[in-house]
């Protein structure tokens, strides 16, 4: 099982990133997907999820209306389209996979990707 983060980066505020989640090992369109990210010295924060079909997302309160998630079952991908970025958004953010099936939780994470937003 593999979930591989990329497309992180440095930015100035205002800019836009495109965060790419790979996944490998598993029945990727039977898993709800999250984004997650984690600033230092802060606990790890869901920032947006989106169900196994695509068709139910949901987002932090900070970060609704600047970030998109969606995901493409052909290929085994769910992205995080981040605009308007505030240097607050700097974290590592990592994918996680997640299905729940007859009480037994199965679960997956990614390695993490840096984002950094700064002048």
């Amino acid at each position: 099982v593999q979930l591989v983060e990329s497309g992180g980066g440095l930015v100035q505020p205002g800019g836009s990133l495109r965060l790419s989640c790979a996944a490998s090992g598993f029945s990727f369109s039977t898993y709800s997907m999250t984004w997650y990210r984690q600033a230092p010295g802060k606990e790890r924060e869901s920032v947006a999820s989106i169900g196994s079909a695509g068709g139910s997302t949901h987002y932090a309160d900070s970060v609704k209306g600047r970030f998109t998630i969606s995901r493409d079952n052909a290929k085994n991908m769910v992205y995080l389209q981040m605009n308007s970025l505030k240097p607050e958004d700097t974290a590592v953010y990592y994918c996680n996979a997640l299905k729940i099936n007859w009480g037994r939780r199965f679960e997956y994470w990614g390695q993490g990707t840096q984002v950094t937003v700064s002048s």
